[in-house]
């Protein structure tokens, strides 16, 4: 393995100055500087992770905590494309990302807390989990820099998509395209099941609708199959909906799927409106409307705010940022 020492021999330098070159210093010359990089490239050296950590106190390693209720992992559209955000900026800053396993290789079970102090995480980013776990709520209460995502915990840093605006722009559009019965598929419960239900609501209200409460259905995230069975109890009502909103997009499709299998077409016959603004939608004909989340914002949010706690905790403000979103148009609401 190469050290800093076989690099200091070949330049004709200290140790010292080889350390202060690699690591951006500015109290050497630049023309020294770009000599020790390159024969530090050529000799293929790359500093010992152990040694950083004693020298910085850190591992250069974040936690990532994501287990969705449908235990889809990384298939979950939505939270793969934040999370891939995260770990793009995360990876630019020099952190690598772990996701975090109660179960060690020896099959030992540990808590969440006891998983990220025996890797040694410098912080960690939940998403997506069950947060009234004992176990979320233990690592939530530690004194590791943590963030959450589209969930808000009082004293903890979080980053959290605009539902309550975003659902009023999208009911507003479907209200501007002349649609008065307007059903709304809701995902379980959760705050930003509250926040988009209310938001919903609220709108509605502000426009002088009244919603009937069977215009108002329950199924879970991402369930073609709970969406799907919805949607059979919506067109099957004395006065269906001219339109239905859908959990998320990827729900959306299983109520599709039904509507098409009655013999209905999109948006000819009934209109449709999904909610994240997955890439797929816009690939199926027709287009899904939707509101689209920036998650590309969203995840890097996440990682700017964590790392901000890891190194600068004196300074690093606690808030909770809000990340805006818009409208998709598509083409699956009809204006009457």
């Amino acid at each position: 393995m190469v050290s800093m020492k076989d690099i200091s021999e070949l330049c004709g330098v200290s140790i010292a100055t080889v350390s202060k070159a690699l690591n951006g210093h500015k109290d050497i010359g630049e023309e020294t500087k770009a000599r020790i990089c390159k024969v530090a490239k050529e000799l293929g050296y790359f500093p010992n992770s152990s040694a950083r950590a004693l020298k910085t106190k850190r591992t250069y390693n974040l936690g990532v905590l994501f287990v969705d209720e449908a235990q889809s992992g990384l298939t979950h559209d939505y939270f793969a494309n934040v999370l891939n955000s995260f770990k793009q900026f995360a990876e630019k800053k020099g952190y690598d990302i772990t996701f975090i396993s109660a179960a060690n290789g020896e099959g030992k079970r540990m808590s969440y807390l006891e998983r990220c102090r025996y890797r040694g995480f410098d912080g960690v980013v939940i998403a997506c989990v069950d947060f009234e776990n004992p176990e979320v709520e233990e690592l939530v209460k530690s004194d590791i820099p943590l963030v959450t995502i589209d969930h808000t915990f009082y004293g903890r840093a979080a980053v959290i998509s605009d539902n309550v605006t975003g659902m009023r722009d999208l009911l507003t559009y479907i209200i501007g395209q002349g649609h008065k019965k307007i059903a709304y598929i809701h995902g379980a419960d959760s705050a930003v099941t509250k926040n988009r239900l209310s938001s919903f609501f609220k709108t509605a209200e502000e426009f002088g609708l009244s919603i009937p409460d069977d215009y108002i259905k329950e199924a879970a995230y991402r369930s073609t199959r709970e969406t799907g069975e919805a949607t059979k109890e919506l067109l099957a009502l004395k006065n269906p909906p001219t339109c239905i909103i859908y959990p998320d997009d990827f729900s959306s499709f299983g109520g599709m799927n039904v509507i098409k299998e009655k013999g209905l077409r999109i948006p000819e016959d009934i209109s449709v409106a999904g909610y994240d603004g997955l890439r797929i939608g816009r690939h199926i004909e027709p287009k899904l409307t939707t509101l689209r989340q920036d998650t590309e914002a969203i995840g890097e949010e996440a990682a700017r705010k964590l790392i901000e706690l890891i190194e600068k905790p004196k300074t690093t403000i606690i808030e909770q940022v809000v990340i805006g979103g818009e409208v998709y148009e598509g083409k699956t609401v009809r204006k009457l």
